[in-house]
């Protein structure tokens, strides 16, 4: 995995790199559910986690937010939620690697070429965006402002919450 913080991988810089059937090998992203919670049932309110600036957001920050965010809903509205995770990161990082310690200086190149390797995957954001739905109950929407906001902390980007309530047929 890379070892340099997540806050160089923040701005977005030059054009994208998605193409994988050029690259040699691009991890695989961690996020392992983009739907979670009750996906049959229809609920009269949406929340939405929406970003503020523009940023690229890593595969390893989503997943964090998804499992903190599910966490707290779960516990507190039991199944009446549905959660979905709206992006998917297909921007390829790379980071040239250098190797460090006795002799390095004779084997590694430094800056000449430096390409780098793939090393983890991002999904580029604009403001506006919208990264989290989730749907409940009107009993539940206090808890879920909480839980998106513990997603939310985990995020590169400043965010708003959004609440939408369905309009009452008549």
């Amino acid at each position: 995995m890379t070892r340099k913080p997540g806050s160089m991988y923040r701005e977005i810089r030059g054009q994208a790199y998605s193409q994988r059937k050029y690259m040699g090998g691009v991890p695989a992203i961690r996020i392992s559910q983009f739907d979670i919670g009750d996906l049959r049932a229809h609920f009269p309110v949406k929340l939405h986690l929406v970003a503020e600036e523009q940023c690229q957001i890593r595969h390893i920050a989503l997943e964090a937010a998804r499992i903190s965010l599910n966490r707290y809903i779960a516990k507190k509205a039991g199944n009446a939620y549905h959660l979905k995770l709206r992006l998917y990161p297909h921007n390829v990082l790379r980071e040239n690697k250098i190797a460090t310690g006795a002799g390095a200086d004779r084997i590694s190149e430094g800056m000449r070429a430096a390409f780098g390797s793939p090393v983890g995957t991002a999904a580029r954001v604009h403001p506006g965006t919208k990264i989290f739905t989730l749907e409940t109950t009107e009993e539940h929407v206090a808890d879920a402002k909480i839980a998106l906001r513990k997603g939310g902390v985990k995020l590169p980007t400043p965010w708003r919450i959004v609440v939408e309530r369905e309009k009452p047929k008549k």
